[in-house]
């Protein structure tokens, strides 16, 4: 997937100036995509040159006037061709791996200290998609909304980033607690 298709999907659901998708992608589209602002507004120019988006200027009298977004039909069409390619399956890519694979090897203190601050990271980020998911689906208990819910796409991409954060946290916990008795374990010795 390139930056292009999440930019395209956080469109689908609106008109945004650049600012303003910045802000959705970081509360749902990070959920699976990663994207720094000046990344967004690169894309959107390229996106714009491509007519896969277009975009209007929005004149504003006590503020600088923006730029308004949304996806043409070429960028739904590009869309429904990413969305009938083969996925690659995914992995794991993460520096936290490689330091607790060397744990042993090299001491443990500061990846103890990454691991609780990683754990803590991805409790608040549950906190965060538990409200999340809480006000996309509003009234309507998740298997009501699962069922019957206008747009469940936001929703869905959201359980997993919640599934993502919840295992993460789970294993950093898990581990801390493995390196800390080892810990006690070896000063005994």
């Amino acid at each position: 997937m390139a930056l292009r298709h999440a930019v395209l999907a956080a469109l689908l659901d609106g008109e945004y100036s650049g600012y303003q998708l910045s802000k959705a992608f970081d509360i749902g589209v990070a959920n699976f995509w990663h994207a720094l602002p000046q990344q967004l507004y690169a894309e959107l120019t390229k996106l714009e040159k491509e007519g896969l988006v277009a975009g209007r200027q929005v004149v504003q009298e006590t503020r600088p006037n923006k730029r308004l977004f949304h996806v043409t039909d070429a960028g739904r069409a590009e869309l429904e061709q990413f969305a009938a390619a083969v996925s690659k399956p995914s992995f794991i890519r993460d520096d936290l791996l490689v330091k607790v694979q060397v744990a042993d090897r090299i001491g443990t203190a500061s990846v103890i200290e990454q691991l609780e601050e990683r754990a803590s990271a991805a409790e608040a980020k549950i906190e965060l998609l538990g409200n999340l998911l809480r006000q996309l689906r509003g009234d309507a208990d998740e298997e009501e909304f699962l069922r019957r819910g206008a747009r469940i796409g936001p929703y869905l991409t959201c359980l997993r980033g919640l599934a993502f954060e919840q295992g993460h946290r789970d294993w950093c916990l898990r581990i801390t607690a493995v390196l800390r008795e080892r810990q006690t374990t070896d000063a005994k010795r």
